[in-house]
Parts: structure tokens; sequence; C-alpha cells
């Protein structure tokens, strides 16, 4: 696990806190529903959506099923086309390569194209710690690392921020890199774009190092792809001298032809754009053209005890189009910071569980931050049911942990109650004679109070249904209702 995400709360207790910021709750809001109503537009523009929706899936877990065939062919692939690959068995060991190559090369600074695996293994801290830094590029990762914060979305970084507060941003820390913000910064999309523009340039310039994650691997060719709407990771994968790609394994996808799905249902789902505006790709290294020194790290991280889970595998379908946060209600209202972890939103729910385990509080939490209403599945592009894994990570805590005790000593009495009728009986003839007793709510030091806190408890009816079967009139339905004519032949 990244040190960046060591010791935060559970998300309960990281939601509580988020949802009482108003200002956060309204730029999530704003944020999302734009997004998610331009997606709708551009995925109806589709006839074949639903098919292509099968198809990236099915790529997906054809590639999942033969892994170890596919990573042997793109490494034999790479090293062909002159590049290196290696290999990293967690977030310590990626961090150690990723360092011992840049220190190789004796420079102290390197340049970053996003990449949420490098956050996934706190790369930036990691390098840090050697007297390496690392600049972010990517606009929504410049205005994160420049505020010292987290990203808090996976296709938005800074999806938590407005305007108003990137200026300010701007304003307070662009000096820190050496190279002041205009005085008269205003908070225009324009300013704030060029402020950025022209910050970065000198970096691009300067920078002898970049680092990359990679969308896909093709494994017949050793191609890597990169899709960006800014620029500036063209900027990265083309002028430095080395570049050093950290990829998680399952980003790989068998051929070319392959990859025609993807740069379809991507662009659509995530930035609800027909074509992406920047996709790089690179093979090795040629002479007089790019880096001239490639290093691809391939991370498993978890992947591999992901991939043993039958059910729980679909996460690695994943193409990080960020569609479910956008329609998810608890994103929405909770923000990407509560879920402590780079992958935030439905998605980071039941990945995050998977590759770091279950084992804290807030990796076991994870899989209760959803109402299971299934909208995430519906705007997937490749189709990962999201609720079914929810519910199967559930009862994976649920068996290991064995429950809270008071919970098992409840459940343990309901199961012999519902086993003897007579019992039974008499729990609903008390329960409802007792009925206008019963509060709505449980006092403060009740063990079940927290249960309480979001949900008044229900109501006993006046009378239980066997009581009403037994003395309904002929013909009589539920409520008084007359019995609907039975029509069947």
């Amino acid at each position: 696990m990244s040190s960046t995400y060591l010791g935060l709360p559970s998300f309960p207790v990281a939601a509580a806190e988020s949802t009482r910021d108003e200002q956060l709750r309204a730029n999530l809001r704003h944020a999302t529903h734009t997004i998610r109503a331009k997606r709708a537009t551009a995925i109806s523009e589709l006839t074949d959506w639903p098919e292509l929706r099968a198809a990236g899936a099915a790529i997906k877990d054809h590639t999942l099923a033969h892994l170890d065939h596919y990573l042997l062919q793109l490494e034999a692939a790479v090293t062909a086309a002159g590049g290196t690959v290696h290999w990293a068995v967690d977030a310590d060991d990626a961090n150690r390569i990723v360092a011992g190559l840049v220190k190789a090369t004796g420079e102290t600074e390197v340049v970053k194209v996003k990449s949420m695996a490098t956050q996934e293994i706190g790369l930036n801290e990691a390098l840090a710690a050697e007297g390496i830094h690392a600049y972010e590029t990517d606009l929504a990762e410049l205005i994160v690392q420049l505020g010292d914060d987290r990203p808090s979305h996976i296709l938005v970084p800074a999806i938590h921020k407005n305007r108003h507060q990137i200026r300010d941003i701007f304003s307070r820390q662009m000096a820190a890199w050496g190279r002041p913000a205009p005085d008269n910064l205003t908070d225009t999309p324009a300013d704030l774009a060029e402020a950025a523009r022209l910050h970065l340039r000198e970096k691009f310039l300067r920078a002898k190092v970049a680092i990359s994650g990679a969308n896909f691997m093709i494994a017949e060719t050793g191609t890597l792809v990169v899709l960006e709407s800014e620029g500036n990771g063209r900027m990265c994968l083309t002028l430095p001298e080395t570049l050093i790609s950290v990829v998680g394994i399952e980003k790989l996808i068998p051929t070319w032809q392959d990859l025609e799905v993807f740069l379809q249902t991507l662009p659509r789902s995530s930035t609800a754009e027909r074509m992406n505006p920047y996709t790089t790709t690179w093979t090795g290294t040629t002479d007089g053209d790019g880096p001239t020194d490639f290093h691809l790290v391939l991370l498993d991280n978890g992947r591999t005890d992901t991939l043993a889970d039958s059910l729980g595998r679909q996460a690695l379908r994943c193409i990080r189009c960020s569609a479910c946060l956008n329609v998810c209600p608890v994103y929405e209202r909770a923000g990407g910071h509560a879920y402590g972890s780079p992958y935030p939103g439905p998605i980071g729910a039941i990945l995050t569980p998977q590759l770091r385990g279950t084992t804290t509080e807030l990796d076991a939490s994870l899989p209760y931050a959803s109402t299971l209403c299934g909208a995430c599945y519906d705007v997937c592009p490749v189709a990962i049911d999201i609720p079914d894994i929810l519910v199967h990570l559930r009862e994976r805590i649920t068996e290991q942990r064995r429950g809270h005790a008071l919970e098992r000593a409840v459940m343990k009495a309901a199961t012999w109650v519902l086993d003897h009728p007579s019992a039974y009986a008499l729990a609903r003839q008390t329960a409802t004679r007792t009925r206008h007793l019963h509060p709505t709510e449980l006092p403060a030091p009740t063990p079940a109070k927290a249960w309480s806190n979001a949900r008044d408890l229900p109501r006993f009816p006046g009378r239980s249904f066997r009581t009403w079967w037994k003395d309904r009139p002929a013909g009589e339905a539920p409520h008084g209702r007359p019995a609907r004519e039975d029509t069947t032949r």
C-alpha cells in the first residue's frame, strides 16, 4: 500500500466529515452532472454501443484468462523493439526499480504523464525520498500537486476544486517551482490554462527523464498507448531522453485490432468526445525519434491475487473512464478523498480492497460505500457488474471478521425464533400489541445506535399477514382491496 494512504480513516468516518463541506458538494454536483449529461449524449450517437460494450468485456476477459501468455509475448516484443522490461511484485519493488533507473541517468528531476499506477504505489513520495523531484504535467494533477492535495477523481483529479480555488493555489504556490503566477491572474479557464502552460513549458524543455503510465499495452507489437486531452503527455513521451513507463499488468490487450473497440468507448465514456484529442503510441526506441532509452515496469501489486477470484477479477477489465463515479450518488456527496485510495468511487470500492486486502478498517469499509443502485453497472463501457462484486466482497469481509458480537447474538436468537413457530407467533403478537411504545430511533447508549442514525425504525402493522389471512372476508385482498379476477386459463 502507498504510504500516502496509510493511517487514513474508514469510509464512514471520512464521509461524515466530507459531506459537511457544502462547497465540496456543490463542486462535485456541478461537475458530475455536467460530465454525465455530455456522456449520455455522446453514447446515444452510437447505435452499436451495446455491441461495443460486450466486445470490450470479451477482449478483456480473454486477455485475463491468458494473461501469462500475453505478458511473455509483450516482453519479447518490447525487448525486440529496443526497450527493457522490469517486473515489479509490489509498490516497494516498483519504486526501487524506478528510482534506480532515474539515479542511473544522474538526473534529479523528472516530468510525469498522469498515471494512476504511480499514484497507487506512491512513486512521487518514493522519488522525493531519493532526492528526485517529480513534476506533474497534467493540468488537474498540477493543481493537486501545487495544493499539496490528493486526487479525488479518476478523470478529473481536481474535480473537488472550483476555478476560484485553483486561482488561489496558482497565486500562492507557483513561485515555489521557480515561476510565479502572473500578478493579475484571473479565474477564467483561459488564464488559468495559460499560467499552467507557461509554468510547465520550461520543465518540458529541460527534462531528460519522463515517467508515464499507459492506457493500453499491445502484446503482438510491444506498443504502449496513452490517451490524453491536453498535449502535455505528448511532450513528456517524445522530448526526454529516457522514458520510464509504470503499467499494471491488466492493461494488456492482444492485438492492434482490439484497440479499435476501446478507442471508441473510452473517449465517449470519459470525456464525452467522439475521438480522443491526443492518442500517443510508441514501440521501443527509434534512432533520431523520441527517447533513446525506454523502460517498461510491469506492476503486479495485488493484481494476480485479484485474478484468482473468479467474480472479483471483473474489476481488472476497468479502462479508467470514470463513468461510474459520475453517476454514483455516494461519490457525488462524499467526494473522492473519503475512499482513501487513488481509485475512488464505485470502481475503487471493489478494486482497492482486492489490491490492498481488507485488513485495515479503511479497506474493509469500502465495499459498503454504495447503495447498490446499479447505475455504475449501467454506464460501465466494459460491463463490470460492480454491485455484484460489492455484495461478494461484503460477504468475504463478514466471513473474515465474523461480524459484530452483538449482531451475531441477534442473528443467532432470530434464527432460533424463526425455527420455532410458536415462539415466532408469540414474538409477533407481543410486538404488535406494544407497537405504540416502540421508538422510531434508538437511544444514544444503545450499541445499534449507528444503524438508526441514518434511518427510522419501521413501525409494526396493526395486524400481521397471518392474522389478516385467517380473519379476512372471502375475496378480500391485502389492505381491504377486492381480489383481482383470475384470468389464467
